[in-house]
């Protein structure tokens, strides 16, 4: 795009409306269903991508299927769907082995009983405060969450929401997140300084929320602990809990606690075809939501190329009033642009630059600046149903990418606290 030269509303409307597609695929469909969880999120991802490539007119047919394939195929998502994948391999091969039973079972031993739903949250945020990713909570906490939900009769939805929560509390706060580093570079601010104006913010808003789910506990029933089982069982847990902890690479840490069981099930007469066939299911368990990465990742790329992007950056920077309106702008944009993109690493590069020019104009600190950025990226990438998190906890727990959203108590939170960080600056 030529900065120069403003994009017209027609122009920049037309290379958004296939989030537009996207998204009132699941209302239409709700409103004549009455269920708002009846349209597979694949099947309006694919109408959406159908309609990009119509759209994105002047180019051959032939170049516009060779975008969208470049734009699906980027490293990030290749790199992403292979996380998928180690992850389904690893969740089926514990689960049929016994390693998430065991896992629960200690859990009810060592914790008080009543209390398994805060005590969750404290984990999600630990973990993900201690490894700085959210994929990695999620990926160790979710098959734990729904054996819980399933032996206490609670929600499966909402046990995941609390796990999805709490991943993005380290997500946003840890000094090795890849949007804290993404964050700070952009604005030129020191991660020290950046977490203590985040945990301002963040700190609150999980305290609110762990208030929550200990008040909603106390008229919990205890459930019964249950009888010792093997403890080497859940050495696989142990493992990739710990690894991720030490800052290893995921995909390193999933093959870890896949060998790990593997060798766990051998010590226990599990032969390894059955092993493998577990291994197998899971990963065919992950082809619906390798599926919609794909698509998404490629459809955004259409936009993309579009001047989308392009144009959210130039309608949302055109009015700015005073110090509080261009901090509502820096969030309300990486917001929009985490919609958009579906990665909020992403959103935070896009628009790092145009949000530090916006704070040096209208005397914003490049601390608060980017904790705006990574906090609001966050808020929305935990909230969209087609983030990555979301659709790798909701895979893993077999239920609809939709289904957590009524429960996600933290991101509101942390959405009010932002909101009353703009308002009440010093």
């Amino acid at each position: 795009m030529d900065s120069d030269k403003p994009i017209s509303s027609r122009r920049g409307l037309l290379a958004l409306s296939p989030m537009a597609v996207f998204l009132l695929s699941y209302v239409v469909t709700g409103v004549i269903a009455g269920d708002f969880y009846k349209m597979p999120i694949s099947v309006a991802l694919l109408a959406a991508s159908v309609w990009s490539m119509i759209i994105y007119r002047g180019h051959p047919l032939t170049d516009r299927i060779d975008l969208f394939s470049k734009a699906a195929g980027h490293t990030s998502i290749l790199y992403m769907i292979w996380v998928f994948v180690l992850a389904g391999a690893f969740s089926a091969l514990a689960r049929e082995m016994g390693a998430v039973d065991a896992a629960v079972k200690l859990t009810l031993r060592f914790f008080p009983a009543g209390f398994i739903v805060p005590t969750l949250f404290i984990a999600a945020c630990f973990i993900s405060l201690s490894i700085g990713t959210s994929v990695g909570t999620v990926v160790a906490l979710t098959p734990i969450a729904v054996e819980l939900a399933e032996q206490s009769g609670g929600n499966v939805a909402f046990y995941v929401a609390l796990i999805i929560g709490g991943a993005f509390f380290g997500d946003n706060l840890s000094i090795i997140s890849d949007t804290t580093i993404a964050a700070t570079r952009s604005q030129g601010c020191g991660m020290n300084e950046k977490f203590k104006a985040n945990l301002r913010i963040v700190l609150p808003a999980a305290l609110v929320t762990l208030a929550i789910y200990i008040a909603m506990s106390l008229n919990t029933p205890a459930l019964a602990v249950p009888a010792e089982s093997n403890p080497w069982l859940v050495l696989p847990y142990l493992v990739v809990i710990v690894a991720a902890i030490a800052g290893i690479n995921v995909t390193i840490v999933l093959t870890t606690g896949i060998l790990t069981a593997m060798v766990i099930g051998l010590s226990g007469d599990i032969s390894l075809l059955d092993m493998t066939l577990y291994m197998g299911g899971g990963i065919d368990s992950m082809g619906e939501l390798i599926i919609i990465t794909l698509l998404a990742a490629g459809m955004l790329g259409v936009i993309r190329a579009m001047d989308g992007i392009a144009y959210i950056l130039q309608l949302m920077t055109a009015r700015i009033n005073g110090s509080r309106g261009a901090q509502g702008v820096i969030c309300i944009l990486t917001g929009v642009v985490n919609l958009c993109t579906a990665n909020n690493t992403v959103a935070i590069i896009t628009v790092g630059e145009i949000s530090r020019r916006i704070s040096e104009k209208f005397g914003i600190t490049p601390r608060k600046t980017a904790s705006l950025l990574d906090t609001s990226s966050c808020i929305i990438q935990s909230l969209i149903p087609y983030g990555a998190q979301t659709l790798l906890a909701t895979s893993l727990a077999g239920i609809s990418p939709l289904a957590p959203f009524p429960y996600m108590y933290y991101p509101w939170a942390l959405t009010v606290m932002v909101i009353l960080s703009i308002v009440f600056r010093k």
